[in-house]
């Protein structure tokens, strides 16, 4: 039998703390609880968890800081779930290392949705090396990797060299949100200009090949003022 997926929140308020704990659980999940960012490393280095829900707004240390620790040494997803709603929030977040973030108050379908989708994600990390990954799909929507070939509904679409590598940037991070440096810095090098101006123009390109109405995407997301995501992969 499989071991079940370990899950550390780092959550110091009590009531958030037990409710979240215990959603988890009723899912068949094990859970660990830390009231403070210093717990939580602790507990992190210790048990290695399969997932880390993260506060930003931690009694001892900051959230930031927090993920700044752990990515020292860990690869383990990172989901940041805080009451910060400013953009500039969530995209530091994400730069610094987290994985996915979620806005207070959240459902408990979207926080195991994305608990789920981060230990997929956390696999691909931690198993071995592929010598073929397996094809994207999602909708009419298909990337073959090994093959370098896009197709919608069996069509195939041509792609530039940028936009055929911005969408395999994306479709490997599916269900993720990738910042705009963090897209510009793979994609065009550490020392690309700050503006995304050419990275917004690319994308328009990319929706307007593979959307049917790029107006109402179904493949491709602006998360507005921090970056893009790409839909689950089916």
């Amino acid at each position: 039998m499989n071991p079940k997926p370990a899950v550390l929140l780092i959550e110091d308020e009590e009531n958030i703390r037990s409710f979240i704990s215990t959603t988890i659980k009723n899912h068949g999940y094990k859970i660990i609880s830390a009231s403070s960012g210093i717990e939580g490393l602790h507990l992190c280095a210790s048990l290695c968890p399969d997932v880390v829900l993260l506060d930003l707004g931690l009694p001892d240390i900051d959230g930031i800081e927090v993920i700044k620790r752990i990515r020292e040494w860990s690869p383990v997803p990172i989901i940041v779930i805080s009451a910060r709603t400013h953009e500039q929030e969530k995209a530091k977040a994400l730069d610094f290392g987290a994985d996915d973030y979620i806005t207070k108050p959240f459902g408990t379908v979207e926080l195991m949705a994305r608990i789920r989708t981060s230990l997929r994600h956390g696999k691909q990390i931690g198993g071995t090396a592929m010598q073929s990954q397996p094809p994207y799909h999602h909708k009419e929507l298909t990337i073959d990797y090994d093959k370098h070939l896009v197709t919608l509904s069996g069509e195939m679409i041509h792609l530039t060299q940028i936009e055929y590598k911005l969408l395999t940037l994306l479709s490997q991070s599916s269900g993720k949100v990738l910042t705009y440096s963090f897209i510009m810095e793979k994609i065009w090098g550490p020392y690309v200009d700050n503006n995304n101006q050419i990275l917004r123009v690319n994308m328009a390109n990319i929706r307007r090949k593979i959307e049917k109405n790029p107006a109402t995407p179904e493949h491709v997301f602006t998360e507005i003022g921090i970056g893009y995501r790409m839909a689950e992969c089916e």
